[in-house]
This record gives C-alpha cells, sequence and structure tokens, in this order.
C-alpha cells in the first residue's frame, strides 16, 4: 500500500501526506501547525506518528509550520544544507537532532520509503522534487516548476502517481498587478516577454 492525500496546495500553503502500512511523511508544512493538525485528525492519523517531513524548498509556502510542528511533535526533518540554510526562522525551531540533511540525487529511506530528491528549477536555494518507492510502486512530487526538464521527465518516468504544481498562468500573470520583477521571477528563465 502506498497512499498520497494533499492537505493543502497553491499558494496560500502546501502540505501533502504519504503513507504505507508501516510509514508515515509530510512533504512540506506550508500552513500553520494547528490546520496540519486539523486535516491529519481528519484523516484519524496521529501527527506524532509522522515518521518525518520532507522539504521541497524554504519559502513560505512550503514551510510556514515546519518548526512548530517538528518541534511539538519531535519529528525528524529532511532537507537539503542549502535550503536548510535559506530558513533559519525554522531552522531555529528544529531540535538538532531532528535535522537530517540530505543531497540531491542521493537516495534515502525513511520507514519503508526510498526516497529520490532531485532538482527543479524554481527560485529558491536548492529547489527539490521527490519520487517516493514502496514494494515496487512510484510517486512523484514536482511542485511550483517553473518549467518542464529531461531530468524532471527522467526521474518520474513509471510513475504510478504524478503531482505536478506549477501554479500561474501566463495571460493572467501578464495582466497581474506585480511588479515586473516579480512577474519575471514567477515566469521563470527565457520567459522575458511578459
Amino acid at each position: 500500500m502506498l497512499n498520497f492525500c494533499s492537505l493543502y496546495s497553491g499558494s496560500s500553503g502546501n502540505s501533502l501526506f504519504v503513507e504505507t502500512n508501516n510509514t508515515k511523511i509530510l512533504i512540506d508544512a506550508g500552513v500553520s501547525c494547528k490546520k496540519i493538525e486539523k486535516a491529519l485528525n481528519e484523516l484519524e492519523i496521529e501527527p506524532n506518528s509522522l515518521d518525518g517531513i520532507l522539504v521541497t524548498h524554504e519559502h513560505s509556502d512550503h514551510v510556514q509550520g515546519l518548526g512548530t510542528l517538528s518541534k511539538k511533535f519531535d519529528l525528524p526533518v529532511f532537507v537539503n544544507q542549502e535550503t536548510l540554510d535559506a530558513m533559519p526562522k525554522q531552522k531555529d525551531k528544529i531540535s538538532d537532532k531532528n535535522i537530517k540533511t540530505f543531497k540531491i540525487s542521493d537516495k534515502f529511506e525513511i520507514g519503508d520509503l526510498i526516497i529520490n530528491p532531485f532538482s527543479i528549477p524554481h527560485d529558491a536555494a536548492n529547489p527539490c522534487g521527490f519520487t517516493i518507492c514502496n514494494d515496487n510502486k512510484k510517486i512523484s512530487v514536482a511542485t511550483d516548476i517553473g518549467h518542464m526538464t529531461n531530468d524532471i521527465l527522467k526521474n518520474l518516468e513509471e510513475s504510478s502517481f504524478i503531482l505536478l504544481e506549477a501554479n500561474y498562468d501566463p495571460e493572467v500573470l501578464k495582466c497581474s498587478s506585480y511588479p515586473f520583477s516579480l512577474k519575471s521571477r514567477i515566469a521563470g528563465p527565457s520567459r522575458s516577454s511578459i
């Protein structure tokens, strides 16, 4: 069994839940600890039963509740060093024993899950997506991708479930009231015709 549930998704906050019979993890904690607790309780999941939290990148809509959740429930946080260094407010709340750093492209395990982080194009310190495998099943998550790359496509191969998020519409972005610099950042490289 490999189950997936999106607790929250979008610019107001992101948090995803993955479980097997033996392991439960979150990917990101971008809303308050209280909201994540409520969403997990609605799934009849005790927050202290989580085996860890994976972090895709340091933007607040992905880490807002991270430090508090880790501190309150003594949860390990799996994050690459560059992302950890880019979120000092969250890092300060996480006990040293719960900081588990990984290198992108190096597989690691949480319980009976095999996690493979991979790079994604986004304007963050070292953003990544994840493939998560258990018992010959694979799910893949890539959020906030600015554009598709061959490396992302390669990582998504043979997935039984894929969550991709690129949450802007180019036409809406052109007409938005955002300053040009923010529009350019959101649109990503080689999209300067905004």
